[in-house]
C-alpha cells in the first residue's frame, strides 16, 4: 500500500533561476545497454545527456523515472532536467529530435510541475511483454518481439496472471542481484491478452501495472508463466511458486526482446481503487 513505499521525504529540485523540464521519450532498447549511464557503453540517459549538454553549453544531467535493462524497449518513458536556459520547455521535443538518433524520439516536453521528480513522484509503471509465433515473425521483429514455437491455452495464463496480482512477496521473481531490502510490491494490473500487429499477426501479450517493479521480475513472471503452461501446470501449483518467495521456485527468465515499458503515472487517481479496497483500515 502507498503507506508502505519507501520513498524519501525530500529530494532534489531546481535551482534558483531554473527550471524543470519533463520529457516523455520513446526509444529502440535493442541499439543500448539499457537506460542508465555507464561507462562507455551507449545509454539512453547518457546519450539524451550528451545532447542535451551540446544544445545547452553545459552538463545536464537526466533522471529517468526508472531504468530499463539493455534490449528492453519504451513506449512511453519519462524523464526530466533542469536549466536556466530560456528555451521554450514545448520546443525542446522539436530541438532533441533533429538531434538525437532515431532509436529515441522525445514525444513531449513541458514545464514539469511544481515539486515534481521523474522518479519520486511516479505512481505506477505499466509494462508489456509481446510474443509472436516463430512461423509468422516478420523480418523487423528481431530483438522486438520474442519468438515461441505457439502460444500456451491463454486461459491457464490468465490463471497464472490472476494469482500475481495484489500485494505479494515477489522473491520468487527477483534476480538474486536485486538489491531491494524489501520485495513486498503491489500489481494492479496482470493479465494476457491478444493483440495483432500491423499486418494483422497475431501478437500474445502480458499487460502489468504496479508501483513498482524488481530487477528481472516481469521477465521472470512470463518465462515462468510460458514454462509452466507448456508442462501443464495447474493453477494451485503456480501460486505454490509465487508463495514460496524463493527465486529456486522460477523456471527462466524471458529475454529482453519482447519487454517495453508501456506507461509512467503520476496520477494518484489511477489506481485509488487498489488502495480502497487493499489499503490499511485505520
Amino acid at each position: 500500500m502507498r503507506s508502505d513505499w519507501k520513498r524519501p521525504s525530500e529530494y532534489s529540485l531546481p535551482a534558483e533561476g531554473e527550471k524543470r523540464i519533463m520529457l516523455t521519450i520513446s526509444y529502440d532498447g535493442s541499439l543500448f545497454h539499457g537506460w542508465q549511464a555507464q561507462g562507455n557503453a551507449a545509454s539512453v540517459q547518457g546519450t539524451l545527456s550528451e545532447v542535451l549538454s551540446g544544445i545547452l553549453g553545459s552538463s545536464v544531467p537526466v533522471f529517468g523515472s526508472g531504468r530499463t535493462d539493455a534490449g528492453v524497449h519504451a513506449l512511453r518513458q519519462v524523464c526530466h532536467f533542469d536549466t536556466s536556459s530560456a528555451i521554450d520547455p514545448e520546443r525542446f521535443a522539436l530541438i532533441l529530435n533533429t538531434r538525437l538518433p532515431r532509436s529515441i524520439r522525445v514525444l513531449s516536453s513541458s514545464a514539469a510541475p511544481p515539486l515534481f521528480h521523474a522518479r519520486f513522484s511516479t505512481m505506477s509503471r505499466e509494462y508489456w511483454y509481446l510474443l509472436k509465433r516463430e512461423r509468422e515473425m516478420l523480418p523487423w521483429d528481431d530483438r522486438h518481439i520474442a519468438a515461441v514455437r505457439d502460444f500456451p491455452a491463454i486461459g491457464m495464463l490468465q490463471q497464472y496472471a490472476s494469482a500475481l496480482a495484489g500485494t505479494h512477496d515477489f522473491t520468487t521473481f527477483a534476480s538474486a542481484r536485486d538489491p531491494s531490502q524489501s520485495r513486498v510490491r503491489d500489481i494492479y494490473i496482470s493479465e494476457w491478452d491478444i493483440i495483432h500487429d500491423g499486418f494483422g499477426f497475431e501478437v500474445l501479450r502480458y499487460r502489468t501495472a504496479g508501483n513498482a517493479f524488481l530487477y528481472h521480475q516481469v521477465r521472470s513472471m512470463v518465462g515462468t508463466m510460458m514454462e509452466a503452461a507448456a508442462a501443464g501446470e495447474g493453477p494451485e501449483a503456480f501460486r505454490g511458486r509465487l508463495e514460496a518467495a524463493d527465486r529456486n521456485m522460477a523456471l527462466r527468465t524471458a529475454k529482453p526482446d519482447g519487454l517495453y515499458l508501456a506507461d509512467v503515472s503520476y496520477d494518484p487517481d489511477r489506481y485509488q481503487w487498489f488502495e480502497d479496497m487493499h489499503g490499511k483500515q485505520e
